[in-house]
């Protein structure tokens, strides 16, 4: 029976049917209470019995039932509420600048840009001539009036959809064209849709399941690729030419089902790349953009725990001539190097190092422009941007090179809008806990910085009367673990202010230390706010990752159960006035930590949760699953069974007293199925021993992110807030 799963007769004292929320007058809302269908699973010699397996039928009406029971009893407790969530949502939504623009940037003598309406909940997609380059094809003439162009309105577009989400937005070199897909689901399926910017018209023809998408050179082809219709893993890449009658011709199809694949086309417009990755291992194919029908060729294949990642510049550049590509590798240590290597030679042994691998610096990414390039590095668990003069001839590429320097203990900086390739500035987005988005352009050469817009903030923003701070919690092996954090100036820190702990720590992403207007609405009522990065993450670049997946998982947990200790010890909160948030894989940390440490916690947060971690990664069959053995672990493999077994909130769920907890997910989540939270809720009612409430939302037309509609999230985050502070004993 090893690896089977087989129906075990339910114990009829435990076997009960969903509560109705028919009740008395007056009377406290009853929760609903989920049938027992016991299933059996036996598995390298190991027996479990999941008693809610029924749930992953999406389509039972009972199942439906069942979810709109779990709303209904969630609505009931939170209704005393409703004045408070309404509060909540008028302040946050008094912070925002409704009717607004983007700050416009430049693509082949155009400005593109977005603006958002007041009252409406997505944005439309704009562009105008540039008025700096009349001399492009194109380009504005002298005395002629500047008109917009609108591009596209994603609020015409999602009518008759409770949800949509946009993708996909590439214009033709000749600015004819628009390849545009959207989601009409939250399922993060994408149709690719062909517009004629000309006419206004877009073709009757659409593309399903699409995943990347480029142009080629010629205005006519057009590359993209699809994911599997199970799996929803990117897998084949497609080239499609306009008006053709042809069938499209399938150029490449990815075998291997730890990898996808992808395809974009360089800032410099010379290439197509077509890259194939899994968690440990890429290769790249490119193709010149000017001769989209000839065969993508290698720049290195494939080898077991080798990543590369490429970009291309035309030339000539000192000591190299024409055509090159500067390639990221981890083939000299996990923190990455760069190196460049001819177009005609890009095999590994003609790489040349410009910038060595340093093990406290990782290189994240490296970006290349006409004189410059820009790196994205991580060191101190902080990003920092580097500029390197490509007009240097020097060896030593860091030699050529400077940091663009940022002064706050904790921030957020990341590359923005910089689709043009001979450019003399960098434009780039910074923010921090208590410093609003701001939009930047930085001169590569006087190394000036010009701020085109920081997000407005109404309602009489202050920044000066909030602090912002680095901590290092000590971790169970002596590792140091940063927390970022923020409170009101006047918030007293004598243990008693209430503190909400934010935590992921998977697959190498960074939390980003990012302003937030509606967390605003917890610091002015004496809520701090605070980050753990814990290993898994990013933050400290990938041996940080390394040290808390796989085998080395539970460092992930036990981290963040210090940074908690921590903040306690230094009398910024105390376990009675602790909450924890986290979200998808960071939903599993919120299960984890609470399963081994209850006491620890007051609230708990939990969206679109991965709770059902072993049942999950022994089913092939769904979305991601195979793709993350690498990060997880394949329970097929037996020490990998027991060492999942070990952490998976729903198989640990125990007899015992839990926090207060709020769980959230939607109908058609792709990334963590709606089933996982709603198994791990109805066992948990079954065991839990305390009186806290336990609360389970599910949105029946959204997928893994949530609402689409700014409103509509805003109405998300208030209730999120009324229920978080009301269990913290705050009500107004």
């Amino acid at each position: 029976m090893d690896g089977q799963k087989s129906p075990v007769n339910p114990d009829p004292k435990k076997t009960s049917e969903v509560i109705s929320e028919d009740r008395a007058p007056g009377a406290a809302p009853t929760p609903p209470l989920a049938r027992r269908e016991p299933v059996e699973h036996i598995l390298h010699g190991d027996r479990r019995v999941d008693p809610y397996d029924w749930l992953r039928a999406k389509g039972s009406p009972e199942v439906l039932a069942f979810l709109e029971a779990e709303n209904a009893y969630s609505d009931a407790v939170l209704k005393p509420t409703q004045e408070f969530q309404e509060k909540l949502y008028q302040e946050m939504r008094g912070r925002i600048l409704e009717t607004d623009l983007s700050v416009p940037y430049r693509l082949r003598g155009y400005l593109y840009f977005t603006k958002t309406v007041e009252g409406k909940q997505y944005p439309y997609h704009y562009r105008r001539r540039d008025p700096l380059h009349a001399t492009v094809p194109g380009g504005v003439r002298e005395g002629e009036p500047v008109r917009e162009e609108l591009l596209l309105d994603l609020n015409q577009l999602a009518e008759g959809h409770s949800f949509l989400g946009l993708d996909a937005f590439e214009i033709s070199d000749d600015s004819h064209w628009l390849a545009f897909s959207t989601d009409t689901t939250g399922f993060r399926q994408y149709t690719l849709y062909l517009k004629d910017l000309r006419t206004g018209e877009t073709l009757p023809g659409r593309f399903e399941r699409v995943t990347t998408v480029a142009w080629a050179a010629d205005n006519q082809t057009l590359f993209y690729t699809v994911e599997d219709e199970l799996t929803k893993r990117s897998y084949r890449l497609y080239r499609h030419i306009l008006g053709s009658s042809d069938p499209d011709t399938l150029l490449y199809e990815e075998s291997d089902e730890s990898f996808h694949v992808k395809i974009a086309r360089t800032r410099s417009g010379g290439y197509l790349l077509a890259t194939s990755a899994s968690h440990t291992a890429s290769e790249v194919r490119f193709l010149r953009a000017a001769d989209p029908l000839a065969q993508f060729q290698f720049i290195a294949p494939r080898e077991d725990n080798h990543e590369y990642y490429a970009d291309h510049h035309p030339g000539p550049l000192p000591g190299f001539g024409e055509g090159l590509f500067f390639l990221r590798t981890n083939s000299g240590g996990r923190t990455f190097r760069l190196v460049a290597a001819p177009v005609r030679q890009s095999a590994p042994e003609y790489w040349r190092e410009l910038i060595p691998c340093r093990p406290e610096v990782m290189l994240a990414s490296a970006e290349a422009f006409q004189d410059h390039l820009v790196l994205l590095e991580r060191e101190g668990g902080l990003p920092r941007l580097r500029i390197v003069d490509l007009r240097a001839d020097n060896e030593n590429a860091l030699a050529s090179s400077h940091r663009i320097e940022f002064t706050e203990p904790a921030y957020n900086a990341s590359l923005g809008d910089n689709p043009e390739f001979d450019v003399s500035h960098v434009r780039f987005h910074y923010d921090s806990f208590v410093t609003p988005r701001s939009v930047f352009d930085y001169d590569v050469r006087t190394r000036e910085r010009v701020l085109r817009k920081q997000q407005p903030v109404l309602g009489g923003y202050d920044a000066s009367q909030y602090l912002s701070g680095r901590l290092d919690a000590t971790a169970l092996d002596g590792t140091r673990i940063p927390i970022s954090l923020v409170y009101r100036r006047d918030t007293p820190l004598d243990g008693a202010a209430p503190l909400l702990l934010y935590g992921y720590g998977s697959y190498g992403i960074s939390v980003p230390v990012n302003f937030n207007a509606n967390r605003l609405s917890l610091l002015d009522r004496g809520v701090i706010y605070a980050v753990a990065h814990v290993r898994g993450g990013g933050e400290l670049g990938k041996p940080w990752h390394d040290a808390g997946r796989m085998k080395q998982k539970q460092n992930t947990f036990t981290d963040f159960i210090a940074a908690a200790e921590h903040l306690i010890a230094e009398r910024y909160t105390s376990s009675q006035k602790l909450a924890i948030q986290g979200g998808s894989a960071g939903g599993l940390l919120m299960g984890a930590v609470t399963n081994q440490r209850p006491d620890l916690f007051r609230v708990v947060l939990s969206q679109v949760p991965f709770v059902d971690v072993l049942n999950t990664m022994l089913d092939a069959g769904l979305p991601l699953t195979v793709g993350e053995y690498e990060e997880w672990g394949n329970p097929q493999i037996s020490e990998e069974y027991f060492r999942i077994k070990q952490y998976c909130p729903y198989t640990n769920l125990e007899r015992k007293a839990y926090p207060a907890m709020l769980l959230k997910t939607a109908l058609n989540d792709s990334q963590v199925m709606y089933w996982e939270p709603a198994k791990y809720v109805a066992k948990l009612r079954s065991l839990k021993t305390d009186s806290h409430p336990l609360l389970f939302k599910i949105n029946m037309g959204a997928g893994h992110g949530g609402a689409s509609g700014r409103y509509d999230y805003l109405r998300e985050i208030a209730l999120d807030y009324a229920f978080l502070l009301t269990q913290l004993g705050i009500r107004d």
